[in-house]
């Protein structure tokens, strides 16, 4: 029996695919993209959409730097009219550095994370309809992810979130003492990420996803973060798009206090280096020296409570102690 030829077409660029090269999946991923990521939002993914309270989501101011920030909102603010379309009834604070890059004809890459269910799905696209209160995207690339590394917290809301915070602190060309801490201290953070394609193939494609370890995960030397890459889908968007072009914007939440850090600054992959041994678990680096920093305490009206470590991230190790 001859089964019918995959005739979509690949979804993966040429940063993508240098890192499934490496990994020696390059073939395996080829039948994969052409079969998972779509152009529309199954009806699963319309739905969950609509039940969440927050959506993180990634775009680039004109500058060129990319930022990751939180949309939030009571549920059923991002609603899907159709497959093809997530109309979002949120905005970024005007202190945000998320909203710069956001706006009529921007690319846009959200992530829809359910923590207490730890459910996710990606949608990246463009904005469609805008009038500065809310905005509609169409979709390039809808996806969903698999649970891997997310740390259980069940939310609630500290105040309604349509009381606006408008008190960022002064944005800094590093990381101060009190970011130092909150890194140190993670067990979560967002990476926002894109990479410029000819417009025959899509233009600018933005992403944003989510990474998940033990708290210290993410090593801080100075205004430089150090970070494992586990594994994962295989997929390789993130890393993929920091190999094609080698900037990154990291979110930081402080979840019970509702703290925002925003970072954005140079990356780089690291592939082959005697120090990926030294982290459990890790198959492979990337770093992120720090060039732009805004810190907004209690940006946030949700809030979340700590319920259950992720089994994978449990399965994955420290960082040595210094000599």
């Amino acid at each position: 029996m001859t089964l019918p030829e995959n005739t979509a077409p690949s979804p993966w660029h040429a940063g993508e695919l240098q890192l499934q090269e490496h990994a020696g999946v390059a073939a395996r991923m080829d039948l994969v993209g052409r079969k998972v990521i779509r152009g529309f939002m199954p009806d699963q993914h319309r739905e969950f959409f609509a039940q969440l309270p927050f959506l993180v989501a990634g775009a680039v101011d004109a500058q060129g730097d990319p930022w990751a920030g939180v949309l939030e909102a009571e549920p059923g603010f991002a609603v899907s009219p159709d497959p093809h379309t997530l109309r979002i009834s949120a905005m970024p604070d005007a202190d945000d550095p998320l909203r710069a890059g956001l706006g009529p004809g921007k690319p846009v890459g959200l992530l829809g994370i359910e923590l207490h269910t730890r459910r996710r799905n990606r949608m990246n696209g463009r904005i469609s309809g805008w009038d500065g209160k809310r905005f509609e995207v169409t979709v390039a690339q809808s996806f969903g992810n698999c649970p891997q590394y997310i740390q259980s917290r069940d939310f609630y809301f500290s105040r309604s979130p349509s009381l606006r915070f408008a008190a960022a602190l002064p944005e800094q060309t590093g990381l101060d003492a009190a970011s130092r801490v909150l890194i140190s201290e993670s067990d979560t953070f967002f990476v926002a990420s894109y990479v410029d394609r000819e417009e025959s193939a899509g233009g600018r494609g933005v992403d944003v996803s989510h990474r998940g370890g033990k708290p210290g995960f993410v090593r801080v030397d100075g205004d430089t973060l150090t970070i494992p890459d586990f594994s994962g889908n295989r997929f390789f968007n993130t890393l993929g798009n920091l190999a094609a072009n080698p900037v990154a914007g990291l979110l930081f939440i402080d979840f019970e206090r509702g703290d925002v850090l925003q970072l954005s600054g140079r990356a780089e992959v690291v592939l082959d280096d005697p120090e990926i041994a030294t982290f459990q678990g890790a198959e492979r680096l990337w770093r992120v020296h720090v060039r732009r920093a805004v810190r907004r305490p209690g940006a946030l009206a949700l809030r979340w409570r700590f319920d259950a470590w992720s089994p994978t991230a449990l399965a994955t190790g420290r960082w040595p102690a210094a000599a």
